[in-house]
């Protein structure tokens, strides 16, 4: 008589280990396809919270033939003071939708950097139309960044 464990002969204990693998190898990819849905998800709110566009010369000058205030922000990954400034222009931005916001990469916008003459990040100009009416480097206080920001308006 022939020994049958696991209730059943080797092809089917071998069957057995199969679907086990195969469901363990499904539950492995459903995860990870969470985890890129979640990582999509919060990609995608994080670009609609903050809408301001990379500087680009001819969108800019269109705005500012247009009239309109425009807040250049310029910025650093790697600064602290930036990162403090950024969720004060983010609701900012917000709240006023008139408002067009460009965002000058210190590290690599040489070319903007010499257009504006700014020598540090975190420096924030604020246009009328073609005239600058405002600018400041280093400052984190909402107010104050708020009421440089209405210069424009």
């Amino acid at each position: 008589m022939a020994r049958r464990g696991w209730g059943g002969n080797k092809q089917t204990m071998h069957s057995k280990i199969r679907t086990t693998l195969t469901l363990r190898a499904l539950h492995v990819l459903l995860g990870l396809t969470l985890c890129a849905l979640a990582a999509a998800v919060l990609l995608a709110f994080s670009v609609v919270g903050h809408a301001a566009q990379p500087f680009d010369d001819q969108s800019f000058k269109q705005a500012q033939a247009a009239g309109k205030t425009i807040l250049v922000d310029v910025a650093a990954p790697w600064c602290p003071t930036c990162r403090r400034q950024r969720p004060i222009v983010e609701q900012i931005e917000k709240e006023t939708p008139n408002l067009v916001v460009y965002e000058v990469d210190f590290d690599t916008a040489k070319n903007a950097l010499r257009h504006f003459r700014v020598q540090y990040q975190s420096t924030l100009i604020v246009f009328k139309g073609t005239k600058e009416v405002g600018r400041s480097t280093g400052d984190t206080d909402a107010a104050r960044i708020r009421a440089l920001v209405a210069k424009g308006f």
